[in-house]
C-alpha cells in the first residue's frame, strides 16, 4: 500500500500546524507524525474494517467531541487556535472534519496528547514515543502494539 510521503507530511503539515496552535516541540512533532503512521499508515481516512475512527489519526468521534467538551471548552486560546488552523468559524468543530481537513485532524490529535498527565518523552526516543502513544492515544485497551510500533516512530523521527 502507498500513502503520503512521510518527510513531506511531517515538514509541510505536522510541524507548521503544531506551531500554529502553539503545541510544537522536539517531541510533539515526531509523536504526532508517528501517531498518524501507526494509526492509518498515512493511507486510511476511515477505520479499515468499518470501525468509527476517522482521518489519518484515526480519532473516534466520541474522542473528538470529548476533547471539545472537557478540554478545549476550558482553554479558549487553544480552542481558538484549533478553530483557526482548521478553518472553523465558531463553536465546536465537527468530527467529520477529521476526514478531509488534515490541519484540523492534526491539531486535534495534538490536543489528545495535551490532555495527558505525563510529560512527553524525548523526541528521539522511538520506544518512549510508542509507549506514550499506546498509553494516551490508543489506550491500554486498544489494538496498538508499542513494541512493534517503535519502528514506525523511529521512521517518524528520521523523516
Amino acid at each position: 500500500m502507498q500513502g503520503l510521503d512521510l518527510a513531506q507530511f511531517k515538514a509541510l503539515l505536522v510541524r507548521p500546524v503544531l506551531a500554529q496552535i502553539g503545541l510544537a516541540g522536539a517531541a510533539a512533532v515526531p509523536l504526532v507524525t508517528g501517531t498518524a503512521l501507526v494509526e492509518s499508515g498515512l493511507v486510511w481516512l476511515r477505520q479499515n474494517g468499518g470501525g468509527p475512527a476517522l482521518g489519518l489519526w484515526q480519532m473516534e468521534p466520541a474522542t473528538h467531541d470529548d476533547c471539545w467538551r472537557n478540554f478545549l471548552a476550558f482553554r479558549p486560546a487553544l480552542a481558538a487556535a484549533v478553530r483557526r488552523v482548521g478553518g472553523v468559524d465558531a463553536g465546536v468543530g465537527s468530527a467529520g472534519l477529521l476526514v478531509g481537513n488534515l490541519a484540523y485532524a492534526c491539531a486535534m490529535a495534538r490536543v489528545v496528547y495535551a490532555r495527558a498527565p505525563s510529560p512527553l518523552p524525548a523526541g528521539t526516543d522511538s520506544v518512549g514515543l510508542s509507549a506514550y502513544h499506546k498509553q494516551f492515544y490508543n489506550t491500554p485497551l486498544g489494538a496498538a502494539d508499542s513494541q512493534r510500533n517503535a519502528a514506525l516512530f523511529a521512521q517518524a523521527i528520521a523523516a
